[in-house]
């Protein structure tokens, strides 16, 4: 087993108001937690990977295919891998959450 400490692990503002922390990679998935601030948008995007993730606190809005799906502290949800989706969060309060990829993001975009 390998153990990782999320003081070891670096979190980065991969676009305004988006915090994201590569937690641990493994070899066939990969966790990230993010913190989205009131009024920032993850901008569409797509990868191969499918995502699950698990929101901790807040809400966020979903666009995905046309649709918008809000996603509440205590929900879940899955995007198949080469989906585009994009994020919002249109609440006054910050969201928190951990996402899940298979297979591993090991270099995300946002890395860069």
């Amino acid at each position: 087993m390998e153990e990782v400490s999320q003081a070891a692990s670096e979190t980065v503002e991969a676009v305004d108001g988006v915090h994201l922390t590569q937690l641990v990679v493994g070899e066939r998935m990969s966790a990230q937690q993010f913190h989205i601030e009131p009024g920032a948008v993850v901008p569409e995007h797509s990868h191969d990977h499918e995502q699950i993730g698990f929101v901790v606190s807040g809400a966020f809005t979903f666009f995905i295919d046309g649709e918008e799906s809000v996603v509440s502290s205590g929900d879940s949800y899955v995007i198949p891998g080469g989906e585009p989706h994009r994020v919002e969060n249109r609440t006054d309060e910050p969201v928190t959450g951990i996402d899940v990829f298979s297979p591993p993001r090991i270099d995300p975009d946002w890395r860069d």
